[in-house]
Order: structure tokens, then sequence, then C-alpha cells
């Protein structure tokens, strides 16, 4: 507000006095403050934080207040990346805390121009036209990027997709006004030592846009948002949490488990309805909160026991796991192939400060950041061709629900979530249509977390896998009838639960020596005699 000032001489309880040096009587004169001369003008105070990649190793982002004036107001939202420019000047001191300071000013910056950064903005240098189809023109494109997450951490190429697939993201939809989210959640559950924290990291420092807090040093204000009062105008003010701030990105909690029951339940309105309703201290407002949630939780007890369920051993509703797309357990099993090329991995990096040469080429980061924000300016659509196996895997996937003795709760958030995968798919190949190939990649997926939930599956499948395969085509041929089988429909039955192609052809040649079934001439059908 620019204020104007009248001099009056007679004012017996002035609100502003001067010592006029013009007049000879050395008289005191008074300001009185006239509003009909001033102009009021829109004022608005932001507090900027330092990127997360430019912060050094072992050091606190630091904070600057930033006053915008006129125009400038409502430029930015919380969680934005902007470039701003401006006057830096103290902040002069008053009364007692003038004693205290000394010389020492607060400062702020006066900005005369705001710029929000787009996503291309943020990320490292975006990728031209020539270098995007080089790309999409790889072999085992898929593969290759999943294996550029972490390559440092072995193995765990499976969770390694499905964190690629929450990075692009799906569709958002809003028929009729309902609003069904795009953005993919994900759980991670293990045993301590199994690099889930590292996996949430490196996540955090390839997005350009995320925010990485742990559950025991979350409360529900810091997550959400937090009520505090302006320390210039004395009113009531909302500070954004690490979800507000991660808007439009990802927020990697770790710790998950540790939380307090009253700061979990602030989320799952987060990850369904991907807004945070706020009614604290008289301010009734809903923050947009549209972020992707990348969870890691240790079980109760230590380890994770396969004896009991899933709630039991994190102790988390089943409210809230609903709401994850995947929920992965990652166990720490003791084998010996696996321990020693483990091993040898660990000794490499720690020898050499960098992974092993391996078959697949690694994207570098800037690479992998400029290729995933690509990927997510594409909307691609499920055609209707798709509708009726989508529709009957989702079937089959509650039928198999009902007879497990455990742990996953199919329901149709389920069939969500395999929309919101097959599009991410799609959208890896800068396509604009969700094929056959995306949707059963999707199920694959996702029969894999189950699998790893479920621990009669994981020794059925160790233990006997030609046995289980085996009954999978007869379950195939009792559910059409006929003893003539399409090979691509065993095979994609078998994929989807967890199978690899060379078990399949392992087990249908065995059992083919053995006269129980038989394939023809063009390998293209699998007859049971």
């Amino acid at each position: 507000m620019d204020q104007f000032f009248r001099n009056l001489t007679y004012a017996l309880h002035p609100t502003a006095r001067i010592q006029s040096l013009r007049i000879f009587n050395r008289t005191v004169s008074v300001l009185h403050f006239q509003t009909r001369g001033s102009k009021f003008i829109k004022h608005q105070e932001l507090k900027v934080q330092e990127l997360a990649d430019q912060v050094p190793p072992g050091h606190v982002p630091r904070y600057l207040t930033v006053v915008l004036n006129g125009e400038l107001t409502r430029t930015a939202v919380p969680g934005n990346h902007v470039i701003i420019t401006g006057v830096f000047l103290p902040v002069a001191s008053k009364g007692f805390r003038q004693i205290v300071a000394g010389l020492v000013a607060e400062t702020y910056i006066e900005a005369h121009e705001v710029i929000v950064c787009s996503h291309d903005e943020i990320t490292h240098s975006p990728l031209d036209a020539i270098q995007l189809k080089e790309i999409l023109g790889m072999d085992n494109l898929y593969e290759r990027l999943a294996s550029s997450i972490a390559p440092e951490i072995y193995g765990h190429l499976d969770i390694k997709k499905a964190l690629l697939l929450l990075m692009v993201g799906g569709v958002d939809q809003s028929p009729s006004g309902l609003k069904i989210r795009g953005n993919i959640n994900i759980l991670l559950i293990g045993d301590p030592g199994v690099a889930k924290s590292q996996l949430l990291s490196y996540v955090n420092r390839i997005f350009p846009r995320s925010q990485l807090t742990t559950g025991k040093g979350s409360s529900g204000v810091g997550l959400t948002a937090a009520v505090l009062r302006d320390p210039l105008t004395g009113d009531l003010v909302l500070e954004g949490g690490a979800l507000v701030l991660s808007d439009q990105g990802i927020c990697c909690i770790d710790e998950f488990d540790k939380m307090d029951e009253n700061d979990r339940t602030a989320i799952h309105e987060v990850m369904e309805q991907q807004t945070i309703s706020i009614a604290k201290a008289g301010i009734s407002t809903t923050l947009n909160a549209r972020v992707s949630i990348l969870a890691a939780a240790n079980p109760a007890y230590g380890r994770y026991n396969p004896k009991r369920s899933i709630e039991k051993n994190i102790q988390l509703p089943a409210a809230l796991l609903s709401r994850f797309d995947i929920i992965w357990v990652i166990r720490d099993t003791a084998d010996h192939d696996t321990d020693l090329k483990l091993a040898e991995h660990i000794m490499y990096v720690h020898k050499h400060k960098a992974p092993p040469e391996s078959q697949v080429e690694h994207f570098p980061i800037d690479t992998f950041a400029a290729f995933v924000m690509k990927c997510k300016q594409y909307n691609p659509v499920v055609p209707e061709s798709l509708r009726d196996f989508i529709v009957s895997s989702y079937v089959h996937m509650r039928k198999e629900s009902r007879t497990e003795t455990d742990c996953t709760y199919t329901s149709a958030r389920t069939l969500l979530s395999i929309l919101r995968l097959s599009t991410a798919l799609a959208k890896l190949r800068c396509s604009k249509v969700v094929l056959h190939e995306d949707v059963q990649e999707a199920i694959r997926l996702m029969e894999s977390s189950k699998s790893s939930i479920n621990p009669n599956d994981l020794v059925s499948k160790t233990n006997r896998p030609h046995d289980v395969i085996f009954g999978i085509i007869r379950e195939i041929a009792k559910d059409l009838s006929t003893k003539k089988l399409e090979f691509e429909e065993v095979k994609r039955r078998c994929l989807m639960k967890g199978f690899k192609m060379d078990q399949l052809l392992k087990c249908v040649q065995d059992y083919e020596e053995l006269n129980v079934l038989h394939v023809d001439k063009s390998r293209s059908n699998i007859i049971l005699i």
C-alpha cells in the first residue's frame, strides 16, 4: 500500500511524529494517514527452498523469503520450480529485536519477475526428435530403461520395471466430473538390508519434482500442511508439507510402518482423491496433491513371516493397502548361487566405484530423466478391442483371489491398476494406443507382486514348476471345454503367473515325451491326450 500523508500541527494524539527542519519554531509536526490519496496493491510473501539436487551432501536446504507485489502475486503455487529475478534487500529490525540482533539483519528478495519452470526446463537438456527416434529404435528398450534404475543394486529387475512405470505414470480420467487418478502407488516391504531405501533415494534423485521423507520424522502436519501465524500481518496461513510440495511428482516415504495411526490417515485421501482437505483454526480449504507415493516398510517382527498375513506382518489396515497398485515383498532368503553373484557384485562396486558391465547397456541419468519426461507428455487410450480381454483377466484374478488362503484383496481398484500400468507401458513406447502386450505385461507384474506375497505360490514355483505349469494347462482346457489349446494362450497364462519361457518349453517337452500331450508341427497348438 502506497501511503499518502498530510501535515497536521494541531493533533493531540498523533500516530506518527516527525521533527520538521523547515519550521523555524521547532514545533512538532504530525503525519496523518490519508486513505483517499493512497493506492492499494496486492502483496504476497513466498518462501523458496533450494533444489534437492543442488544441496551438497550432508547439508540442509536453504530457505529465502520472496516478496511479490502487484500482478506478480499468485503466479506460483506450492511445489512449483521457479526462477526469480529481484533485488536482495535487508529487513530493518525494530524494538527489542534491533538491540539483540545488532548489526545482523534478515534479508529477503523483492521480486521483479517470476518464471514458473515446466517439466522440460526442470530436467536436464530435453531430447530432440533425432535422439528420441534413436532411443525408441533400440532393442529391449523396456529392459534397458529398467536396468538403468540404480544399476549399483543387484537384481530386482521386476521391481525396477514397476518403479519405471511409477515415474512415467498413467492417464488421469474425468468421466462426468468424477476424477480417476492416473498416478501409480507402490509399496515395498522387505527384510532389512534388501536395498529398499536405496531404491527410494535413487528415484528421489533422478526425478525432478520429488520429496523424500521418513515415516518417523513426518507427522500429519509435515506430510499435509501446517497452520502457522504470519509474522508480518499476524493472520493464520497454510504452509505446505511434503505431499503438497511434491504435487505432480513423487513422494518417497521411507519407514512407512513407523508412522502413527493419526498421521497415516492423512494419506488415505491423497492416494485416491489426489487432494488434501484442511479444516484447522478456521481455515477450510482443499489443496492439490496429485502425487505418486512410493513407500517402503519393514516387517513388524524384524523379518517377514510367511505364516502371517500381510496385514499382521506390517500392521497396516486393508483400506490403506488396497490403495497401492503394486505391493512387493522382498525376502532375504539363503541361496548359494544368488548369494555368490550378489557378493561378487558388491565387491566389484566397492573396488571400482561403478557397477559391473552387463549385457544390457545402461542409460545415463540425464538421458533417462529426459526420456521419462518426454514419455509423460503422451496420453494413450485403451481401444475397444481390448475390453473383453481386460474384463476376463480381471474376473480370472477375482476367481483366484477367492481360492487363495492369503493375502491380497482383489477389488475394483485392481482393474483400475491394470489400466494405469497398461497406459504407462504405452507411454514408454511414445504411443497413443495401448496394445495387447501392454496389458499382458501389466497383469504379469501384478501377478509377480502377488506371488511375492503368497508363500504358497513361491514354494510351488520354486520346487515344482512343471507340475504347476501342467496344472495351468489342464485348467485352461477345463475352462474352454476342449483338449486343443492355443500355445499363445498357454504362454500368456504362464507368464502371468511369473514363470519363464524356458520353464514352459521344458515342461511341454517333458510331458510330450511321456505322451501326456502333443504339440503340432507349427508349434501353435497343444493337444492333450
